[in-house]
């Protein structure tokens, strides 16, 4: 794989900063308008922003390191860079379509790379029912909340939340409860990547609830529809001895 112009785009944080001026010293770069491979310098949470910001461009995006954790970046390294970018393997993903119908009967649209949650945000329990392409597979949980998450999601809130880890190219998502009070013995569910889940909001005025689509919130939800969209394809590069596949896998070893 071969490009021509390179974008460097950096979180804030001081490690990030560093590292991206020592590559703009390094290597010609272009505006990420501009560019044909954007090389993100941060964490998770920064990649994350700067796939939503750039998703309908459909440029590859290849993630080096400076935050923390950095399940969805490549190791930093200043040497190498383009011949890292030739031979670095794609992983294109698919984000959920979150619809969210508030209190007032408004709806709103977001995407969501990792996973769309429900979230009480009172002392009280929320309690949900929930629904598989129109069938009502639980008629009321009672509990924190509730999320779906895609395959490359899975190792985050959703592993956090006790849901299973998915291999990329399952075509799978997890449906997991948020500390479940009743039914207590109830872990959640693997559904078809084309499923359709709907959340309706039982008591919603006494109990509200959040929905938020990686980061982006919207309170007093009544019901929230969830479904893959499989129109918007962003493209993640890595290198192939640390390829995300290979990283979902050796999570689920960890002890």
């Amino acid at each position: 794989m071969k490009f021509k112009s390179v974008a460097f785009v950096a979180a804030r944080q001081k490690q990030a900063q560093d590292a991206l001026k020592s590559l703009k010293e390094r290597y010609d770069s272009v505006p990420a308008s501009k560019a044909d491979v954007i090389v993100v310098l941060g964490g998770d949470g920064f990649m994350l922003r700067t796939l939503h910001k750039y998703l309908h461009r459909n440029v590859p995006i290849y993630g080096m390191n400076r935050g923390s954790v950095g399940f969805m970046m490549n190791t930093f390294r200043e040497t190498g860079l383009m011949r890292r970018l030739q031979r670095a393997q794609p992983i294109t993903l698919h984000p959920l379509r979150m619809t969210a119908t508030d209190a007032r009967g408004k709806k709103h649209e977001a995407l969501a790379i990792n996973e769309v949650s429900l979230l009480r945000y009172t002392r009280l329990a929320a309690k949900l029912r929930i629904l598989v392409d129109g069938h009502v597979r639980l008629e009321e949980m009672i509990c924190d909340g509730a999320l779906v998450s895609t395959a490359a999601g899975s190792t985050a809130y959703n592993l956090s939340a006790n849901g299973p880890i998915i291999p990329l190219g399952a075509e799978l998502l997890a449906l997991t409860p948020i500390s479940a009070f009743r039914p207590r013995q109830w872990r959640g569910a693997l559904l078809p990547a084309e499923a359709k889940v709907t959340f309706e909001v039982i008591d919603a005025k006494q109990r509200p609830v959040s929905a938020v689509a990686d980061d982006m919130a919207v309170r007093n939800v009544r019901r929230v529809d969830v479904v893959e969209d499989r129109t918007i394809a962003p493209v993640l590069l890595f290198d192939p001895e640390h390829n995300l596949e290979e990283r979902i896998l050796r999570e689920q070893f960890m002890v």
